[in-house]
């Protein structure tokens, strides 16, 4: 094999033009027809070949091959499978096939067929050539010429080494270098004639203008995405055939998913219509990502409802969506596509998944998507917009993602500039999200580290209006068609339920704040959880999430909003606080002092909305047609706003599969005959349907200890627990703590993330009165999601009430194994957390009683459970 600095393209004429090829270049033919490549290829092969090297093929169009021989590596590849699968297919094949092969690719048109986009056929290219570059090989690229744009173009001619203009004008070939890397001469950059072996250069100003005259005038072909859509817009007044044609196209590009329940069932309702106003706004290419998919198929189902009961009752939306080919551009652009192939690897998913978390905070976007951001903030002026996450696998059926990615409010004020640039922040910060230690071990646990992941991103404009320099709808909330973790044995399960709040829907799905969301069990709204006034009172929202329009995101006082002119009446929403009015009475006349401010105190308890609108039997019915069309239930983020007329408006804001496991068969409860071997039994206030299970570790975290720690010991503490989860994951276990798990706010409760205790059987929340700790059933919140997708059993203990038996010192009067588990845990963080062994512990629950018990088999009677 000869190893000379230079390379032969098969015509001497043309090696002496260029000062020949070198290795590691990458040669791009911009070319009519695969037919005049041919002329140029078949030299360059039959040299190569001539000189012993290795020939590898990368195969992946329809057309004809373009080489053929015993000697030459065909490598098969489809690049229907999408950009990253296929970019990350040819670079394991470059790095398989290793040092200073020679390669020819087929057609790159073929690319943009297959993913609908110039800009990832350059993108391809971008990725790819450093890479062949880096391991001495050559490399030969048809460009065809209609099938280019000159952002493509020009992309590719950036990248390249060598870029050559391929002309065939009367039989006679011509070959124009327009880039040739480190080589220059007086005539290289001329057109050449190549004949016999020679290039004669076309110097002439009378030849040249013959040649320019021969070859015509270069046609302007618009992208392939706007001549598709062009193309689906023409179908609309086509016959039936031609418009199916379309649909499927167009759904392809946009939904993704052609096989799997959550596409199919987006196919089903969504027209060519619909899809045409989603493509419509689009920015960049690629999918919209499953949240989109999910939020646009459940309102198609409600406006095409065939009885027509929602339609006049649906907020309308004008949705813009940042296609998920944008976050593979901003990797590319920026520079980062060594560290997205790492990511890939099971050693580099999470360091390098850290590595780029950081990185995607702080890129540059391409000129072109500035330009269309620039466009959508036109669209919508100076309307509060939300940026929220859109990720190909989120929102699907088995895989929630429910809280995993990052969503941000703007407010969208100030100068276009500044608007802009609060908009790329938001955008950096939701890629950044699909990186994030949380994120990425969902995927580990869920079985999809290697599934094609990549964001897309939704763009809302906040349901809502102004009051008084803030922005908010009426209200919000969550809503499941299945209410299966009822607290009480006749609520109607199948009648769905609410989560509900004034305000932004943010503190109906979010665990970080004092409130408390109101419950709705939809067979009967004004049947609520708590009916003590005092537990109303303790239990009520008290703070309201808003927009600040100077500001951004805000959260105010409940009663600071009261009597602002909402243009609604809020009777609808709050009611009189009866029992904090009583105990401010009681002070003022023990003390004869008058207290608190002439706004009277109130509670969230939407009396007014649900009983004297129409919006308890609308949410029933949505849900009902919702759970009907996915043939599973449903799980629904909303928005509520009152107009003018009084009438209800309700924004569908986002609708994923409600992931459950149901209810389960029914147990058999054991009955207790010896109290000291419970741990803990109580009536409702439990998730997780009928159980009977073994437990083989309780997890305590002992409240009075954990009282005394500051702030970041308390940190500390749940990460100690995570470790302990980690160690524990092949056992069955309990978590048992003060307070709220997985609260942002250590005074709530452990500040656990999810994946710190995704390996627990059971959750339980206790009560601490002198550290005010308090679970909060979180039903339809995010992390309630987490549970329920997960399979954990979760358990609140308020043991001052009178049918609650707790006795933790069962567990926390054992031996403390956690020092065995975690040997490197410190001192002072080991006596907080205890974990304890058990031989004969159980934990059982029946749905249908409302009864939840944990107990060692000893204390019961009957049978202990399989073990």
């Amino acid at each position: 094999m000869t190893n000379s600095a230079r390379i032969s393209t098969g015509v001497p004429g043309l090696d002496a033009a260029i000062d020949g090829l070198r290795i590691g270049d990458n040669v791009v033919w911009h070319c009519a027809s695969l037919d005049d490549f041919a002329r140029v290829l078949a030299p360059f092969w039959t040299a190569a070949r001539a000189d012993g090297r290795r020939l590898v093929y990368v195969r992946f169009a329809a057309h004809p091959p373009l080489v053929e021989g015993d000697d030459v590596e065909t490598h098969h590849l489809d690049p229907t499978a999408g950009f990253e699968p296929f970019a990350v297919a040819v670079h394991d094949l470059i790095a398989a096939t290793g040092r200073e092969a020679f390669y020819v690719f087929d057609s790159l048109a073929e690319l943009r067929e297959a993913w609908h986009s110039d800009l990832m056929v350059m993108n391809f290219f971008k990725v790819t050539c450093p890479f062949l570059y880096e391991l001495d090989t050559l490399a030969y690229f048809p460009l065809l010429r209609d099938a280019t744009t000159p952002a493509t173009l020009a992309g590719i001619r950036e990248t390249t080494q060598v870029l050559f203009d391929l002309h065939v004008v009367d039989g006679a070939t011509y070959v124009h270098p327009l880039k040739v890397d480190q080589r220059s001469s007086a005539t290289m950059f001329f057109p050449h004639l190549v004949a016999d072996g020679t290039a004669t250069p076309v110097t002439s100003s009378e030849a040249s203008a013959r040649l320019t005259a021969a070859k015509g005038r270069a046609r302007r072909r618009p992208d392939h995405w706007t001549q598709l859509l062009d193309d689906c817009f023409d179908a609309l007044d086509a016959d039936a055939d031609a418009q199916a044609r379309a649909h499927a196209v167009l759904a392809d590009a946009l939904l993704g998913h052609r096989g799997q329940r959550m596409g199919e069932l987006a196919r089903r309702h969504l027209t060519l219509a619909d899809l045409l106003v989603v493509a419509s706004r689009v920015i960049g290419t690629g999918q919209v990502g499953g949240k989109a998919v999910g939020m646009l198929t459940s309102r198609a189902i409600l406006q095409h409802d065939p009885q027509r009961r929602f339609a006049e009752h649906l907020e309308p939306h004008d949705s813009f969506h940042i296609g998920a080919d944008v976050f593979y551009t901003y990797l590319v652009t920026n520079g980062w596509w060594e560290h997205r192939l790492a990511q890939r690897s099971d050693a580099g998913f999470l360091t390098a998944g850290a590595t780029l978390h950081e990185l995607l905070r702080h890129g540059n976007f391409p000129t072109a998507i500035r330009e269309e951001f620039t466009a959508l903030l036109e669209h919508f002026g100076q309307a509060p917009i939300i940026v929220r996450s859109s990720s190909l696998l989120e929102d699907n059926f088995g895989n929630a993602f429910a809280g995993k990615y990052d969503s941000f409010f703007l407010a969208n004020q100030g100068s276009p500039e500044e608007r802009l640039a609060a908009l790329e922040g938001a955008v950096r910060a939701v890629y950044a999200s699909a990186m994030s230690e949380d994120a990425l071990r969902y995927r580990q646990v869920r079985g999809l580290a290697e599934a094609d992941e990549q964001m897309a991103i939704l763009v809302q404009r906040v349901s809502g209006d102004h009051h008084d320099g803030r922005f908010f709808p009426h209200a919000a909330g969550v809503a499941n068609s299945s209410n299966l973790y009822t607290w009480d044995a006749s609520v109607d399960a199948d009648a769905g339920m609410l989560r509900l709040v004034v305000g932004l829907g943010t503190r109906a799905v979010d665990r970080t704040n004092l409130d408390h969301a109101r419950i709705v069990a939809l067979d009967d709204p004004l049947r609520g959880r708590l009916s003590d006034p005092d537990d109303l009172s303790e239990f009520s929202q008290r703070r309201v999430d808003v927009i600040d329009l100077a500001s951004g995101l805000a959260t105010v006082p409940l009663d600071s909003l009261v009597g602002t002119d909402v243009r609604a009446d809020w009777s609808l929403f709050t009611s009189p606080d009866t029992a904090a009015l009583r105990r401010r009475a009681d002070l003022e006349r023990r003390t004869g002092r008058p207290r608190g401010t002439s706004k009277p105190l109130v509670v969230a308890d939407f009396r007014g909305l649900l009983a004297g609108t129409p919006f308890p039997p609308l949410m029933r019915g949505m849900l009902a047609a919702l759970a009907s069309a996915y043939d599973y239930p449903v799980d629904v983020e909303f928005t509520v706003n009152i107009t003018a007329e009084g009438a209800v408006r309700v924004g569908v804001v986002q609708c994923r599969p409600l992931q459950t496991r149901g209810p389960g068969a029914a147990v058999a409860m054991p009955t207790v005959r010896d109290e000291a071997g419970v741990l803990f039994a109580a009536h409702g206030e439990f998730m997780g349907g009928n159980v009977r299970t073994p437990i083989r570790y309780v997890v305590a975290v002992r409240p009075e200890r954990y009282l005394q720690l500051g702030t970041p010991a308390r940190h500390g503490v749940a990460r100690l627990v995570g470790q302990v989860n980690r160690a524990l994951a092949s056992e069955p276990f309990l978590l048992l703590g003060p307070g709220r798990w997985g609260t942002s706010t250590e005074a709530l409760g452990v500040p656990v993330r999810f994946a710190e205790i995704n390996h627990a059987t059971a959750l339980v929340e206790t009560t601490y009165a002198e550290g005010g700790f308090r679970p909060e059933l979180s039903y339809g919140s995010h992390f309630f999601q987490d549970l329920v997708e997960t399979g954990i059993f979760y358990a609140a203990v308020f043991d001052t009430r009178p049918d609650v038996t707790f006795h933790p010192g069962l567990a926390v009067e054992r031996p403390n194994l956690v020092s065995d588990l975690v040997t490197d845990a410190a001192p002072h963080l080991a006596s907080v957390v205890h974990v304890a062994a058990f031989d004969d512990l159980e934990l059982a629950s029946d749905v249908v009683s409302q009864r939840v018990l944990c107990a060692t088999a000893g204390a019961l009677d009957g049978a202990p459970c399989a073990r």
